[in-house]
């Protein structure tokens, strides 16, 4: 199937779309404005994302309305509204406020995606304390880490991950005050030096009016690790809120009725930002599953619970095509009508696989961490350009600059050159700080803009391009190849399922391109097979971008949130230290 046809086969929307013209919202958009479909505290207390989220929704028209439907992954399923919702979070919040905790405290959740772990998120914001996610799968030191970093006060976990992750280190968090057990299947739990979370919520009461808050206060703490160093948390704050809503309607095109299923787990930006805040400001009914990936059980999901808009990430993807297009229609599909992608570049190859098996392409959009919301996103009512990462949000300033020789930085005018992706800061997710690290903070800014650490490319019709990293970048007699682009190719070999290019040292071209690839199930490695595929990608990049060498793998190194790790296959492929792997999938702390 050609891009064409994807492009003009828009008849499957039925709604008409919540951003109808880019150019014109582009144009006159405004911040103030967005800001405007927002309540605000009663009697001009500020702005603050629970009231935002749970109790603007539970007071009004929405109170009955189903908010979370939850699976558990032993069948169980429970239901949460509008109005019960605001209850719970109230009972949290009461917890926190009887244990002094105060507005700027540290409560960190280290849950899976229980109901618990929406309530704790949303009573801490209540509160006024800040919130910080990890993720259930970290092991001892990388926790141990963070709850350093973050100076936590509060700790929210279950009694398993307890006595798995914590007690290990208890002795060396001083700092930690109160660590708040959730019991096996509701059960009370009864663990010296800590508390148990029913009782306290039985005790709590249900009445909690949320302070004043400045749209300045931190409301949220994300940890994020780079190449290099410590992990940085990213500050964020109550304003974020007016970007997650609008991100939520225009990159999203969350509509009243819809049922929203976000797959990322709240211990990452995504799960929190998607997987929470802009689904229930929006006023939809969000899908959480507490289960792993598993391709029947998740086409089961979106046929029983009737999905209609799916976010969720490449590597799920390329996995749900890994099986097959033949299992996907074993399922009825027909209520998705929105379908979106993040977390790393989306490959072409499964935006036309999405088209064919859901009758709908995937619409990648890209952020960061740091950015707090969707930045640059393929719109509901918008053409698709499969690979592209589409066009900056209205609000959002983007531009591919170069560095001059002062230093100053310029926006690159002419179409597909390569360049770093800068934004101009001000947006309301934008991050405030690395938490207690200025001068970290302070180096991803220069001459006005906020520098991703991202290459990429600009085409004539304003769509973006994703290259690959900085330090991911390939240079080759001359070239300067993103391995995204060489991944993209690769997959598009019927034999490859996945596959992670990296740069590999050479004395006469500086560096070669060197392929890491998954089979797909059939397919045996092999030198013919190998040269089959490099045969394949020259014919499609030419000789200078192709690679070089290709080594056949079971599987890829990834973080939890999906990305391929190119710089820990760099580092096996030259013998090099590996590095920080607390992120790693498989990670052997974890």
């Amino acid at each position: 199937m050609t891009w064409e046809t994807i492009v003009k086969s828009h008849h499957y929307l039925t709604l008409l779309p919540n951003m109808r013209d880019y150019d014109e919202e582009y144009r006159f958009f405004n911040w103030e404005r967005a800001r405007d479909e927002l309540e605000g505290l009663p009697g001009g207390n500020g702005l603050n994302i629970a009231h935002e989220a749970i109790d603007r929704n539970a007071n009004g028209a929405r109170r009955d309305q189903l908010a979370i439907r939850w699976l558990g992954r032993n069948g169980e399923m429970r239901d949460f509204t509008y109005i019960q919702l605001r209850g719970l979070t109230n009972h949290f919040a009461d917890v926190l406020r009887k244990l002094g905790v105060e507005k700027g405290d540290r409560v960190f959740s280290l849950l899976g995606r229980i109901p618990e772990l929406y309530v704790v998120a949303m009573g801490t914001f209540k509160n006024r304390s800040v919130f910080c996610p990890l993720f259930s799968a970290f092991g001892p030191e990388p926790i141990k880490s963070r709850l350093t970093i973050g100076g936590a006060r509060v700790l929210v976990t279950t009694e398993a991950l307890y006595r798995r992750k914590i007690a290990p280190i208890r002795d060396s968090l001083p700092f930690l005050e109160h660590i708040i057990l959730v019991g096996e299947n509701h059960q009370h739990t009864n663990v010296p030096g800590t508390l148990d979370y029913y009782q306290l919520i039985y005790e709590a009461s249900g009445h909690f009016i949320i302070q004043h808050t400045d749209p300045e206060d931190v409301a949220l703490l994300h940890f994020t690790s780079g190449t290099t160093g410590t992990p940085k948390g990213a500050v964020h704050v109550h304003k974020a809120v007016v970007a997650h809503h609008m991100t939520g309607s225009y990159a999203l095109d969350l509509q009243d009725g819809d049922i929203f299923w976000c797959t990322a787990d709240p211990g990452w930006v995504t799960g929190t930002s998607y997987g929470i805040i802009a689904p229930l400001t929006n006023g939809v009914t969000v899908i959480v599953d507490e289960a792993e990936f598993d391709v029947e059980r998740w086409y089961s999901i979106l046929q029983n619970q009737k999905v209609s808009v799916w976010y969720t990430a490449p590597t799920a993807i390329r996995m749900l095509m890994k099986a097959g297009t033949e299992v996907a229609r074993e399922y009825d599909l027909s209520s998705l009508r929105f379908l979106a992608s993040v977390g790393e570049p989306l490959n072409p190859e499964a935006v036309v696989w999405s088209h064919k098996t859901f009758g709908r392409p995937f619409h990648d959009n890209w952020w960061q961490t740091e950015t707090g919301g969707i930045m640059i996103a393929n719109y509901a009512s918008m053409d698709i350009r499969p690979g592209s990462m589409g066009k900056p949000l209205p609000g959002i300033t983007a531009e591919i600059v170069n560095r001059n020789e002062d230093g100053t930085l310029d926006p690159i005018k002419d179409p597909d050159k390569h360049g770093e992706l800068a934004l101009r800061p001000g947006w309301p997710s934008m991050f405030r700080a690395y938490w207690n690290e200025p001068e970290r903070y302070q180096k991803c800014f220069s001459d006005g803009w906020y520098l991703t650490g991202d290459l990429a490319r600009k085409d004539a019709d304003g769509y973006f391009w994703f290259i690959g990293r900085k330090d991911d970048v390939i240079k080759t007699s001359g070239h300067l190849i993103g391995p995204f682009e060489v991944e993209s190719i690769l997959m598009e070999h019927p034999a490859v399922a996945e596959a992670g290019v990296i740069g590999k040292p050479d004395p006469m071209a500086l560096e070669i391109v060197k392929a890491f690839v998954v089979l797909k199930p059939g397919f045996l490695p092999g030198e013919d097979l190998k040269l089959e595929i490099i045969g394949f990608a020259r014919s499609r990049l030419g000789a200078a971008v192709a690679p070089k060498e290709i080594d056949f793998t079971e599987d890829l190194p990834r973080t939890r949130s999906g990305k391929i790790m190119r710089r820990l296959l760099k580092a096996r492929e030259l013998g090099l230290p590996e590095g920080d792997l607390s992120t790693l999938e498989s990670s052997p702390d974890a």
